[in-house]
């Protein structure tokens, strides 16, 4: 099933052109928020939605699913942390930054290969699904194997992005300046650390979008229209 992942530095329009190519495909959209979202969820009431329906309706109570197998093999392995319920929910809310800086070493802490295990699992676990449209989190790096999975790259100039993140936040340009800087700075060490890459190599990704020169309804029909010449023909 197609899998589109969306990347892009903060004030790029990568969150906007990811949320705009998902209801152009009629496909599901996941970010952090979604995630963090579904970590709460965790529950009596998915498990009340699966024994009535096969397909769960919405997309948070779709990734409570996925969260919830993939606790319940690790509880079967005879695992702990992160993979329960309260320490699945810090790791899917560690921003780029707090994943960059975790302990490299230490018993009993959330180390680089708990980290990085539990996040790729969900984010494979989400992607089997299909029709859904990833933003970040590393998703074209875990992903980048996938056959059907189109990985997009969402970029702007700086000047852009600093007047995206001062109108979007109401703050000064200094301040938006920093943000940038430091998001910037972050978003890198991240990819570098758990994946080896550089996030912004145009190899990893199949299609580059400037949002800033075609704006955000052009880039969600080049997504979709991609998305659609990749997925397999039936038959």
């Amino acid at each position: 099933m197609p899998v589109v992942t969306v990347s892009g530095t903060l004030g790029s329009g990568a969150r906007e052109v990811a949320q705009a190519a998902a209801r152009e495909l009629g496909y599901d959209y996941v970010d952090q928020e979604i995630l963090v979202e579904a970590a709460q969820q965790l529950g009596v009431r998915v498990a009340d939605v699966e024994q009535h329906d096969e397909r769960v309706s919405s997309i948070g109570e779709r990734i409570a699913t996925v969260l919830r197998t993939l606790m319940e093999r690790s509880a079967a392995a005879g695992a702990t942390d992160p993979m329960s319920g309260g320490g699945l929910e810090m790791v899917l809310a560690r921003t780029y930054g707090e994943a960059a800086e975790l302990p490299e070493i230490g018993q009993g802490t959330l180390d680089d290969d708990r980290y990085i295990g539990t996040l790729t699992s969900v984010i494979r676990g989400i992607a089997a699904r299909g029709n859904v449209v990833i933003l970040g989190r590393g998703s074209q790096a875990i992903l980048h194997d996938a056959p059907e999975a189109l990985h997009v790259h969402v970029a702007a100039s700086l000047e852009e992005r600093i007047a995206n993140i001062m109108q979007r936040d109401g703050i000064g340009r200094q301040d938006a300046e920093r943000r940038i800087k430091q998001s910037d700075h972050s978003r890198a060490a991240f990819h570098r650390r758990y994946f080896k890459v550089e996030a912004e190599n145009p190899c990893l990704y199949d299609l580059g979008i400037h949002a800033g020169r075609v704006g955000i309804a052009l880039a969600a029909r080049m997504i979709a229209m991609a998305a659609q010449e990749k997925a397999p023909r039936p038959g």
